[in-house]
């Protein structure tokens, strides 16, 4: 049997650094024992799903050197490799299942099922599925399916009982049936749910082992009951721990750059965020710090993964990474790596003409233009307060503009321009107000070139990493951040 392993995604976002993790040890894993990488785009949520995303996912991954030897640019003898083009082969197997009596069509709208989780709570019950779809008749849902009604397809799961399971990496995990849903298979649009696509996907594309979050754990009862119901053998399962914060939260963009591409934006090599990575949770034989990915793929060993939350500390990685740089590199190659980073034509053809009026020599573009390629500015926290607007709506207003720029899908000056002046409007400022502690944000200073064009010219992630540098400045505690939540929800624009 081949031993093939797979990613699968969702690319309704930045590419994630638990996307990398994940990767990189499912690709180990496969590569140690002579077997295929596969990677799966799993762009069933069609509202959020992108062009875009998918190729930043892919982009960051080849940039880490995870190549894959399947996925949907590459072809291969299980395609496609995208689930929106999968659809019909999911539609067919949920079918098949309401026809056996393991799945069964819910024909509950929305407002219902919000009524019956607010019934349970009130009682002190956890909400879940109260299986009402199972108690009509089949007369009864043939005239909802012949009137058009829309449904959903469930699947079924015991009242009763436990389910045991075998993870290759903790055991044998116990989970009472009681705490598993009725999971949707199949959506009312016709696209299925990640566990259908997932089941159906792995076992067509001949997956023989899944190694996945350990979030995921609770999930597996349902998702190897899947398997039994549709009487196919199920993959080898094991769940990787959580990365973690220092704090020993779990990796979140509040705390810590989750995004792949900030890394890359920042100047860190590669070979120094996957050697770093490798290390979450694991270790060579010799317990050396710095690896090669082909050092670790030699040495590989899933079972020496040590089950506690790995701690991802970005002073560690800049440490690893500078190690890299004075190591592994000669001067002709840093100084190529300089150029392919920031230092080229391309760069310096899109910051030029913001900063060519203001320059009367040459050295003068140091001082100018240096936060187009510097890492996050060094300022006075004090500047990002010191207009007129009160404290309190800055801080908020700040907020609103980072969580509005996150759902921001094309980058360019006009749409960030356009989100400024909507948050500055709903917050009762000018838009020079505003804008006066972005700028310092942004740049570092309180003049410089424009901050909306140096934001284009930055990106996304660098942007959003100075947006919330800044905010934590200005200070937001979980007492706020709740109360920013709840506030963010009668912004005009939310969507």
């Amino acid at each position: 049997m081949t031993i093939r392993t797979r990613v699968a995604p969702s690319p309704t976002g930045d590419p994630h650094l638990g996307t990398a993790y994940i990767a990189l040890f499912n690709y180990c894993f496969a590569k140690q024992q002579g077997g295929e990488f596969v990677l799966r785009i799993e762009d069933t949520d069609q509202v959020r799903s992108t062009p875009e995303s998918e190729q930043a996912i892919m982009d960051s991954l080849r940039w880490l050197g995870l190549n894959w030897d399947h996925g949907p640019d590459v072809g291969g003898e299980f395609g496609p490799y995208r689930q929106s083009e999968r659809t019909e082969l999911y539609q067919k197997f949920a079918h098949q299942l309401v026809e056996e009596g393991k799945a069964f069509y819910c024909f509950a709208t929305a407002e219902e099922l919000d009524q019956m989780r607010e019934e349970q709570m009130a009682e002190g019950l956890r909400p879940k599925y109260d299986g009402r779809g199972l108690r009509l008749s089949k007369e009864e849902i043939q005239a909802n399916l012949d009137a058009g009604k829309p449904y959903v397809i469930r699947m079924t799961i015991p009242e009763e009982g436990t389910f045991k399971f075998n993870d290759y990496l903790r055991g044998e995990i116990e989970i009472p049936w009681e705490n598993v849903d009725m999971q949707v298979l199949l959506k009312a649009d016709g696209f299925p749910t990640y566990f259908m696509a997932n089941v159906v996907d792995d076992h067509h594309m001949q997956i023989s082992h899944i190694f996945r979050g350990e979030e995921w754990i609770n999930s597996a009862p349902k998702l190897l009951k899947l398997y039994q119901d549709l009487g196919w053998e199920a993959p080898v399962l094991g769940h990787l721990p959580l990365l973690r914060n220092p704090d020993k939260s779990k990796l979140s963009k509040r705390k810590n750059p989750t995004s792949i591409n900030y890394y890359k934006e920042m100047g860190f090599l590669p070979e120094a965020v996957l050697n770093y990575l490798g290390r979450m949770g694991w270790s060579m034989p010799d317990e050396r710090e710095k690896f090669t990915l082909a050092e670790m793929i030699e040495h590989f060993d899933m079972k020496r993964v040590s089950l506690g939350g790995p701690v991802f500390d970005v002073d560690k990685l800049s440490w690893l990474n500078g190690l890299w740089i004075r190591e592994n590199l000669s001067d002709e190659e840093l100084i190529q790596r300089f150029v392919d980073w920031k230092f080229n034509a391309q760069t310096l053809a899109r910051v030029l003409p913001e900063a060519k009026a203001r320059i009367n020599t040459l050295s003068d573009l140091v001082d100018l233009a240096g936060h187009f390629v510097g890492g996050i500015p060094d300022y006075d926290p004090t500047l990002l307060t010191a207009g007129k607007a009160d404290d309190a709506v800055i801080t908020q207003a700040l907020q609103f503009f980072i969580w509005e720029l996150e759902k921001l899908r094309s980058w360019n000056k006009s749409e960030i321009f356009a989100i400024a002046k909507s948050v500055a409007t709903f917050h009762e400022l000018k838009i020079k107000e505003f804008l006066e502690p972005i700028f310092v944000a942004i740049t570092g200073k309180t003049s410089s070139t424009s901050v909306v064009d140096a934001m284009e010219v930055l990106g996304s992630d660098l942007s959003r990493a100075r947006l919330r540098v800044a905010l934590n400045h200005v200070g937001v505690s979980k007492k706020l951040a709740k109360k920013l939540e709840k506030a963010y929800r009668e912004y005009p624009t939310i969507g």
